[in-house]
């Protein structure tokens, strides 16, 4: 596993996800991408290719999740930033020659792997993978839009109603 630790500054940094109900694991995944980058593009998962996960019915319309996005970048005075709508996992990755650097959690390092793959096909230099640690909830589990579109926890981490 690639990891970068140190505070490297990357010119162009990627990120991805569907960022529904922007939760603290989403800001740190966020964070990191602008602590780590000079200009940061982030990957929006379209309403189209969200179809199969869990509780697709309640996540957040595209449109919703750019807002938020947008007013999280606001309050954190982030400005050198790109929002590019993706229809895949790898979405622009494997296009933008430029980019140095993916930042990713835990649990999606294997993206990062098929995004370097997709890379090296096409002839491009594979990308410095940062990766995070996942940020746990009080009930012991990562925070996650799942669990949060549950109804099981809020975007915090904290126990909505009781749990077995």
């Amino acid at each position: 596993m690639i990891s970068v630790i140190a505070m490297k500054k990357y010119r162009k940094v990627v990120v991805g996800g569907t960022f529904d109900r922007l939760h603290l694991g989403h800001k740190a995944l966020l964070r990191k991408a602008f602590e780590v980058g000079k200009y940061i593009y982030i990957g929006l998962t379209s309403d189209e290719i969200i179809k199969n996960k869990p509780y697709a019915e309640r996540i957040l319309p595209y449109e919703l999740r750019l807002r938020d996005l947008l007013k999280f970048f606001e309050i954190n005075g982030y400005k050198n930033y790109r929002i590019i709508k993706i229809y895949s996992a790898i979405g622009f990755a494997d296009r933008i020659k430029s980019l140095d650097a993916i930042v990713v959690s835990e649990e999606t390092y294997k993206g990062a792997l098929l995004v370097n793959r997709a890379r090296e096909e096409k002839g491009l230099k594979p990308l410095d993978i940062v990766v995070i640690k996942l940020v746990k909830s009080k009930l012991g589990d990562k925070i996650s839009s799942s669990l949060i579109r549950a109804g099981l926890i809020d975007p915090f981490g904290n126990p909505k109603r009781w749990v077995k």
